[in-house]
């Protein structure tokens, strides 16, 4: 499909393959898209912030998902390669897409870059949380992609989640509206996928990503042609983070949630 709209568009995030599908799906149906990449967050930063949350153990138990995860990626790649044929999509790298480096998006440069570009709306995926005061300074509507259903799968791994929960009916993705919660604001589309069972926690948030960039173009329509139509984010709300690594094995061994 030709790129329409020329109105700018500002893609805010700390980079990867899933990010990727979504910067070019927008790119493909969007005429002005540029990326702000953040640096990655310290996991010294990490460890501190999910101890004063959850204590120290939890935090620990979780970085050891995050290394044990990473490591066990390079075992999915064929899983990952057929969902990017599957769904028709790219994680390649589109030289042509203008991209800026920033330290954070609550940095005051990353404020004033978006101030610069004067975007019709800033969407947001696999990024750093919006302080209340850079959501203040944004000049535009801000959108996110959330591989989960809210509000019942906020935060991280709702594909996970929904699985071991028992509630595969809610394996999927959210567009929203950006307010000061985590993943609280009104929704715009949300779409439901079913899992294959070769699917772990190294490959569900790709296949959400996958299967929904139709709904995260749609909502970038909206915002441009003033039609948006959010819905509360009503029912059951609960904020997940990643498994601890003795919670994702007992999963695993036990009822082979991966």
């Amino acid at each position: 499909m030709e790129a329409v709209h020329d109105q700018p568009i500002v893609i805010v995030t700390a980079g990867g393959r899933n990010p990727q599908v979504l910067i070019n799906a927008l790119n493909g149906r969007f005429a002005k898209v540029t990326v702000l990449i953040e640096q990655p967050e310290s996991k010294t930063l990490f460890m501190k912030r999910r101890a004063r949350k959850l204590g120290w153990m939890t935090a620990a138990g979780q970085l050891a998902t995050m290394v044990v995860s990473k490591f066990g990626k390079r075992f999915t790649e064929q899983r990952a390669e057929d969902i990017l044929r599957n769904y028709g999509v790219s994680d390649a790298v589109d030289p042509a897409v203008p991209v800026i480096e920033i330290e954070s998006i609550n940095s005051t440069s990353a404020i004033g870059h978006i101030r610069r570009i004067g975007p019709a709306v800033v969407f947001l995926v696999s990024c750093r949380m919006l302080s209340a005061p850079t959501l203040t300074a944004m000049p535009c509507p801000v959108i996110n992609f959330h591989a989960g259903i809210n509000p019942q799968y906020r935060g991280l791994m709702g594909g996970y989640w929904a699985r071991v929960e028992n509630d595969e009916e809610n394996f999927g993705a959210t567009v929203h509206l950006v307010d000061a919660g985590v993943d609280t604001g009104d929704i715009l589309y949300q779409s439901r996928m079913t899992p294959s069972k070769s699917d772990t926690l190294h490959t569900y948030p790709l296949l959400q990503t996958a299967a929904s960039t139709d709904i995260a173009i749609r909502a970038v329509e909206d915002v441009l042609s003033g039609t948006v139509k959010p819905l509360p984010a009503n029912g059951s709300s609960r904020q997940w983070y990643h498994p601890p690594i003795w919670t994702w094995l007992w999963n695993g061994f036990t009822r082979g949630i991966w």
